[in-house]
């Protein structure tokens, strides 16, 4: 099936439609809007609907809708993909992403990655899988995103695919190692079983896992993977236009901070406590340091 983009009129989102889709990644609370505030108007306005768009298919993942419901709801997100690349688009967030196909370029495999990655979270649930399917989830709910934003950056080529991939890579591995007992209380067990088994933990219950003293030192060992997806993004970054890249590189350091804490702390606040997070003005401090060149 060919995945090329339509020939589409730009036609301008509306101003209702707009106003749905910033009011969506306000309420979110993300350090997303931070990063992309310093984007300009037509940019920021495409990067906020992919976001909008993440967060629907995010909510319907982790409602408390049962799986045939939860299916539902995913399908018909797919067929709102298939009619936004058809031209035809019947939602606010895919009315406000129609102009922005042509352009940015932004691939249909992308958003529809995206989706199936939100199968594997609320269908299941995900409960300590391989490394390889830890990736692979990885990739669709994390470097999908970031491969359709750094189109809408302007570095669609080698480099910053590499920054997607790598920086959605360690952004995600991050989030994972804050959200053990956040996730656990879902049900949900995100730590690969090869590194449990490393650490002697032989069960995927989530709540025993919580519970068990050597789940440190799996988080210390996934801890080592996302370090090195941090070190190859900056990598890849450095060779991008640093204008250009400036929602990405205050992404990378509001997530270092949150990383840097987590080494810092140990996992010591676990089971029953949550990491200290990175604060409204920690986050525009660094907005204003890494968005202004």
């Amino acid at each position: 099936m060919s995945l090329a983009q339509p020939s589409l009129s730009p036609v301008p989102p509306s101003p209702t439609d707009l106003a749905r889709v910033r009011e969506t990644v306000m309420s979110a609370g993300s350090s997303f809007y931070w990063a992309m505030r310093v984007l300009p108007t037509e940019k920021r306005d495409a990067i906020f609907a992919v976001y909008a768009f993440a967060r629907e298919v995010d909510d319907i993942a982790d409602g408390d809708a049962s799986d045939a419901e939860k299916r539902i709801g995913l399908e018909r997100w797919r067929a709102e993909i298939d009619a936004l690349y058809r031209g035809e688009p019947s939602h606010p967030i895919t009315r406000v992403l129609l102009p922005a196909l042509d352009a940015y370029g932004l691939e249909k495999k992308d958003f529809v990655a995206l989706i199936y990655g939100m199968e594997m979270d609320g269908i299941g649930p995900i409960r300590a899988p391989s490394m390889d399917e830890l990736i692979l989830y990885c990739d669709r709910v994390a470097c999908a995103v970031g491969r359709l934003c750094i189109r809408i950056f302007g570095e669609p080529g080698t480099a910053g695919q590499e920054t997607a991939d790598h920086l959605g890579l360690a952004l995600q591995l991050t989030n994972i190692l804050r959200d053990v007992e956040e996730d656990a209380a879902m049900g949900r067990l995100y730590l690969p079983r090869e590194l449990l088994t490393g650490a002697g933990i032989e069960s995927s219950d989530p709540a025993l896992v919580l519970n068990d003293p050597r789940l440190r030192k799996t988080c210390r060992d996934l801890a080592v993977r996302a370090e090195e997806e941090f070190r190859l993004a900056e990598a890849a970054i450095a060779r991008c236009s640093r204008r250009a890249m400036r929602p990405a590189i205050i992404m990378m350091m509001v997530y270092r901070k949150t990383f840097d804490r987590l080494i810092a702390e140990d996992w010591s606040y676990l089971p029953h406590s949550m990491p200290k997070g990175v604060s409204k003005l920690e986050k525009l401090w660094i907005a204003v340091r890494y968005g202004i060149f």
